[in-house]
């Protein structure tokens, strides 16, 4: 940017118009009248925190993704935040230290990082969403997909589908079923993130290339690697598995790929993606993780997601349909606009004679008490 072009925008910034405004509004309301349905009690977390408090509270979280600045006041390093999971972290373990367990959060903001990720070039994006502090168990990630599932279709995706996946599977199988030395458990991890064959094999994990290819449908999927997993090291995780499926039933189609740990870097034995027909990329992300206290040991499990709708609602955009606007002439029965207010009208009133409802884009006009199509 130089002087003569100020008013663009840094690169992976943009406006939202009324009729994307409109969509993002109605979409972010509906998730989070959805989550509070279900218990969930809203938090706000600022936007702006201690860089140690945000790159430390959970595993995977990293700095550099950060934009950061020294706070003038106190002359610490300060960051705006990347992700505000690790935020509701730090409030269950301080704020609502003394909460009853489990405890369901949610929150709503906005996120920015340094830059975009891979296709999407945003920087800053919604981020919504719900935590369960103090368990991971079956019982929880069956509600929290089912509820993220649920709060997706209400804010009008369609076609949704979830794959599952174990993002500590290597931990898991090399701990015994399928030893592997300390060096070589991340060479594993990485190429099987690559789904590459040879540089599995060369990594020392040719036990491990079955892995690949127990993808695709949930049931034919979990069959495979349930055939993989022929000394019951993943027993409890393939029930794990097949019970959460069920919760979801016929509410999203689900698929399973066990070795993907891409974007799973602070989850622990399960993690899910949700997808929708026709919105490019994931809308959310979510699974069982861990908490750090403020000594950084691990002080409490839980599980959530994170949903980032701004595909979606891109796309609802595009058919956001204007809705009704009443003209309100000068000298209108100002009791009169405001009852038809209170039952759902807008309204736009006329400033001065040379006011017109067509130019203002109204689509009724106010004739006495009651609205008159134009």
């Amino acid at each position: 940017m130089t002087d003569s072009d100020p008013d663009l925008l840094p690169e992976g910034l943009e406006d939202r118009l009324p009729r994307e405004s409109a969509a993002a509004t109605r979409v972010l309301r509906t998730i989070a009248d959805v989550l509070h349905s279900y218990g969930y009690d809203r938090v706000t977390p600022p936007l702006i925190e201690f860089e140690r408090s945000l790159a430390t509270r959970m595993a995977g979280i990293s700095s550099r993704r950060m934009v950061r600045f020294v706070d003038p006041a106190s002359l610490r390093m300060m960051a705006l935040r990347s992700d505000i999971t690790p935020q509701i972290g730090r409030i269950a373990e301080t704020r609502l230290a003394d909460a009853a367990r489990p405890l369901r959060l949610s929150y709503a903001g906005e996120v920015v990082t340094i830059k975009g990720d891979g296709l999407d070039p945003g920087r800053q994006r919604s981020q919504c969403g719900a935590e369960v502090i103090g368990a991971d168990t079956v019982a929880a990630a069956s509600e929290v997909v089912s509820v993220a599932i649920e709060a997706l279709s209400a804010a009008g995706a369609r076609g949704i589908s979830v794959d599952f996946t174990l993002p500590d599977l290597v931990d898991t199988l090399a701990a015994k079923a399928m030893p592997l030395a300390p060096g070589q458990i991340d060479a594993v991890r990485r190429e099987l993130d690559t789904k590459d064959v040879g540089g599995l094999v060369d990594a020392g994990g040719a036990d491990y290339v079955p892995l690949l290819y127990a993808t695709g449908e949930f049931e034919t999927a979990i069959e495979r690697l349930n055939a993989i997993d022929a000394g019951g090291a993943l027993a409890t995780r393939i029930a794990a598995l097949r019970e959460i499926a069920a919760r979801v039933g016929t509410s999203a189609r689900i698929t399973l790929d066990p070795s993907e740990r891409h974007g799973f870097e602070y989850q622990s034995w399960f993690g899910f993606m949700l997808y929708a027909d026709g919105v490019r990329g994931s809308l959310g992300r979510g699974g069982t993780y861990t908490i750090a206290n403020a000594t950084l040991q691990a002080a409490e499990v839980a599980t959530g997601f994170s949903l980032y709708p701004d595909g979606l609602i891109a796309q609802l955009a595009e058919t956001e349909a204007a809705g009704d606007l009443m003209f309100l002439p000068l000298g209108h029965d100002r009791d009169a606009a405001a009852r038809l207010r209170a039952i759902g009208w807008r309204t736009v009133a006329a400033l001065g004679e040379g006011d017109e409802p067509a130019t203002l884009g109204c689509t009724h006009r106010l004739k006495g008490v009651e609205p008159v199509a134009i």
